[in-house]
């Protein structure tokens, strides 16, 4: 449940209305991260330009590693919202809902690629113990990863914990994408 109520539909500027009807008739509801974003306009507007950066073709980092990374993301940060959104970009990039459903077990699991390993370890050790990370984190990528893409992923982690973690803060909810246990397991 989200812990600040939405402003009236009616309060949020022209063209934060604007953009909120255009999600609802996109996800049949307005999203609730949208409208806790549309309280703040400008950021709002810069994060969702920051986010369209991100997910432009040439992006070094491809859809669905980025959406497996969020996934874990945000199963450590407690955002259910995020999980549910995630897992859902996930699938439609990937179709591997095992994938998805057994990140938790990233180590045990024969599932996953070296490339996929790497990625979400290093974002786990970002959003887990961001201030230790050592240069072996670093050295560990480049065996899957030039520094271009290291740099590319460690943006879109960054990017990803803000989001989650501003989402968990402030209890936005889900919206009933894809249902994944969004424990960290």
């Amino acid at each position: 449940m989200a812990r600040l109520p939405s402003k009236p539909f009616s309060e949020y500027p022209w063209h934060i209305r604007w953009f909120l009807r255009r999600q609802r008739r996109k996800y049949g509801r307005v999203l609730a991260p949208s409208l806790l974003w549309g309280r703040l306009p400008g950021a709002f507007w810069g994060m969702l330009a920051t986010l369209g950066a991100f997910q432009r073709r040439r992006y070094p980092i491809d859809t669905a590693l980025r959406s497996l990374v969020s996934i874990r993301i945000a199963q450590l940060n407690g955002c259910s919202f995020c999980v549910d959104l995630n897992a859902y970009n996930y699938l439609r990039a990937s179709g591997a809902a095992e994938k998805a459903a057994g990140l938790a077990y990233l180590d045990e699991s024969p599932l996953y690629s070296e490339r996929e390993r790497a990625a979400v370890r290093y974002a786990e050790a970002m959003t887990e113990r961001c201030a230790s990370l050592r240069d072996t984190d670093i050295a560990a990528l480049r065996t899957e990863f030039s520094d271009d893409e290291i740099t590319a992923l460690t943006a879109w982690i960054a990017f990803q914990n803000m989001s989650a973690k501003f989402n968990a803060a402030l209890g936005a909810e889900e919206h009933g994408f894809c249902r994944l246990d969004s424990r960290s397991g």
